[in-house]
C-alpha cells in the first residue's frame, strides 16, 4: 500500500526528471528556430547568404528539399549522405547534423522545421521549477467514459492556428462535491493527454493552459494527477505550437496544484 510519504518521494523524482527532460538536447530550452517549409529547395546555415539563417552552426548546414508529396530529404553539407525523412506528426522525426538536432514537425498537414542546438548554454539557465505544495486531494481517480462515436473538435493553439482532433474519452469525476468532466483531446486512449485551464491561470499559472497526463489507464477508470499539471512547450519557448483547452475543459474553480508559471 503506498504510503503519504511514498507518494511524496515518487513525486519529487518525476519533479526531477521533468527537469531533466527539459534541459535534454531533444527538450524545449535550446530551440533556435522553427520554419514552415515550402515546396523547393532552400539553404541552412548559420551564413547570412542561407534561405534559413541560423544563430548557432556552421555556415552552410546543408539544404532542405520537401517535394510534391511533402517528403522531405537533407542533404549535409559536411558531405554525408542525404537523410530522407518520412513526416509523422505524431512522432516528428528527428537527427542530429554538425551538432544540431534537426526535427521535422507536422501540423494540419504542413511541415516545419525546428532546430535545436545541443551546445547551447540556456539550459544550464532555467531555475527549478515553482509547484504548488503537494497535496492528495489532487490526485483523483475519475471515470473514463467512452464516447458512442469518437467525437470530432477543433481547438485552437498558442499560434492561432485551428487544428482538429478526435476524442474517444472523458474523464469524469467529483471534487469538493461539485461534478467535472475533461476531454482528453490528445495522446491515445491508453495515454491520454488532457489540457486545461482553471482560474489559477489568473494570477499563478501559464495563462494559456496546463497539460495533464492520464495515468493508470483501466477499461473504466483513470488517475489525474494534477499535482503534476505541466506547462505546456510554449511557456518556454517561442518556437512551439501548443494546443489550447477546448470550452469543457476550462474550470471554473482552481486547481492549486502543479506547475506554477515561470518567473
Amino acid at each position: 500500500m503506498t504510503t503519504q510519504a511514498d507518494y511524496l518521494k515518487s513525486l519529487d523524482a518525476w519533479k526531477q526528471r521533468r527537469l531533466t527532460n527539459l534541459k535534454a538536447a531533444d527538450g524545449w530550452l535550446n530551440i533556435i528556430g522553427r520554419w514552415w517549409i515550402e515546396p523547393g529547395t532552400v539553404t541552412v546555415g548559420r551564413g547570412a547568404g542561407n534561405d534559413i539563417v541560423l544563430s548557432a552552426g556552421p555556415e552552410k548546414l546543408g539544404t532542405l528539399t520537401q517535394d510534391e508529396n511533402r517528403a522531405v530529404t537533407f542533404a549535409p553539407a559536411n558531405g554525408d549522405a542525404p537523410i530522407r525523412i518520412a513526416p509523422d506528426k505524431h512522432h516528428p522525426p528527428q537527427f542530429t547534423v554538425d551538432g544540431l538536432l534537426i526535427e521535422i514537425t507536422t501540423l494540419n498537414g504542413e511541415n516545419a522545421l525546428r532546430i535545436r542546438d545541443t551546445k547551447s548554454a540556456e539550459p544550464d539557465k532555467l531555475a527549478p521549477l515553482a509547484y504548488f505544495p503537494a497535496d492528495a486531494k489532487w490526485r483523483v481517480v475519475a471515470d473514463w467514459v467512452p464516447y458512442a462515436e469518437p467525437k470530432q473538435l477543433t481547438v485552437n493553439t498558442s499560434k492561432d492556428i485551428e487544428t482538429d482532433v478526435e476524442a474517444t474519452h472523458k474523464a469524469v469525476f467529483d471534487l469538493d462535491g461539485r461534478r467535472f468532466e475533461l476531454i482528453a483531446t490528445h495522446g491515445t486512449p491508453q495515454s491520454p493527454q488532457f489540457v486545461i485551464r482553471d482560474l489559477t491561470s489568473r494570477d499563478e499559472t501559464y495563462p494559456a493552459a496546463r497539460f495533464v497526463y492520464g495515468e493508470e489507464v483501466t477499461d473504466n477508470t483513470i488517475v489525474l494527477d494534477f499535482n503534476k499539471a505541466i506547462n505546456p512547450p510554449c511557456a518556454f519557448t517561442e518556437f512551439a505550437v501548443c494546443p489550447l483547452p477546448p470550452p469543457e475543459n476550462v474550470l471554473p474553480i482552481r486547481i492549486e496544484a502543479g506547475e506554477k508559471r515561470l518567473h
